[in-house]
Order: structure tokens, then C-alpha cells, then sequence
């Protein structure tokens, strides 16, 4: 028996990486305007015109697809819409914050998966989260140091120490609002940013 030819084989991969991308494409709308609290995988394939099977195909279980489809909406707005070069390092997460106003269903659904990742039964999500959340820290104190050095953020401030911080505010702030859109994420933001400020 011979193998498939090398170009077909590309061609099959090629295809199945497409409609795996139109999938979370199709997704992330969905979840965007509605987030995905409560929806089985086979209302979430009814939902964006895929059957059930399909999903199967592509994605090993709803976690998975949910991960996925929040990994993408993530790449995709921080292609389209980067903050400022100069940003500050709470301005960064500001930026981020007001960007999330206009899809709070995305919003919705990084909630839903984070208090998924704290449950026993949900390794992909802590697995997920775990790196995601190690790798932003590092990024943030990159970013406190640099503006240490250029006399903006208090010196006697640990990196780290403060990296968290303002992740946990501006997660924490995010989850206040989609409980009460009174509440004004970018203010309270400015106003650790003085904090930190020397």
C-alpha cells in the first residue's frame, strides 16, 4: 500500500486548519454577543451552524472548545487593536478593559472559565490560565521595571507584587461591571496607576 501523495496530505491538512479556524471564527460572534454560560456543545454547534459531530472532530470536549475560542477572540483583538507603544503598564490593562466593553459575552466567558480552572475536573482551563496568567505577570513587571527606570513608578515597588495587583484589579474590576456597567473600570485604573506613580 502506498502513502497518500505529500500534497494531498497538505491539502487535507490545510482544509481541516481552515474549517477549524471558521469554527472559532463562527464562535467567538456567538460568544461575543451572548458568552456561553449553560450551552452544551450541541446547542453551541446549533448555534454557529455546525453540527455536532463536527465539533467533536475538531475540539475533545466543550472546555476545549471554550479555551480555544477564547485563545482566538484574545490573538485576533490584540491584532486588531493594540494599545499605544507608549503605554503605561496600568495603561496596557486599561486599554485591554475598554476594548472588552464592546464584547462583554467574551468577557462573560473568560469569568466563567477562570472560576472553571479553581474546580477539580477542569485541567485544561487551570493548565490554560496557569500560563496565561504566569506569562502576563512576567510581561507586566518587564513593564514596571522599564517604567522604574524611567522615574514613573515608585522604586521601593516589587515588580512581581505589582504585576498581580494590577491584573487582579482589572479582572476584578471587569467582574464588577458585568454585574453593574455603572461600575467605571477606567477610573479606578487611573487611580491605581497614581498609587503606583512616584
Amino acid at each position: 500500500m502506498t502513502d497518500a501523495p505529500e500534497t494531498t496530505r497538505r491539502g487535507a491538512y490545510d482544509k481541516g486548519v481552515r474549517r477549524r479556524r471558521e469554527i472559532l471564527d463562527r464562535a467567538i460572534e456567538v460568544f461575543a454577543e451572548r458568552g456561553a454560560e449553560g450551552t452544551s456543545l450541541r446547542a453551541i454547534g446549533e448555534a454557529i451552524g455546525v453540527s455536532h459531530a463536527a465539533l467533536k472532530h475538531y475540539f475533545a470536549s466543550r472546555e476545549e472548545l471554550l479555551i480555544e475560542v477564547y485563545r482566538a477572540a484574545e490573538e485576533r483583538s490584540m491584532t486588531e487593536d493594540r494599545p499605544p507603544a507608549d503605554s503605561t503598564v496600568v495603561g496596557f490593562m486599561t486599554h485591554a478593559a475598554r476594548r472588552n466593553h464592546g464584547v462583554p459575552g467574551l468577557v462573560q466567558l473568560y469569568s466563567t472559565l477562570v472560576a472553571g480552572a479553581l474546580e477539580e475536573g477542569h485541567e485544561p482551563s487551570r493548565a490554560f490560565f496557569g500560563a496565561r496568567f504566569a506569562d502576563l505577570r512576567r510581561f507586566l513587571a518587564s513593564r514596571v521595571e522599564a517604567e522604574q527606570k524611567a522615574g514613573r513608578i515608585r522604586p521601593d515597588i516589587a515588580p512581581e507584587a505589582a504585576a498581580a495587583l494590577i491584573i487582579a484589579a482589572s479582572d476584578g474590576l471587569q467582574t464588577q461591571w458585568l454585574l453593574d456597567p455603572r461600575v467605571n473600570i477606567e477610573t479606578s485604573l487611573e487611580l491605581l496607576e497614581s498609587l503606583l506613580s512616584t
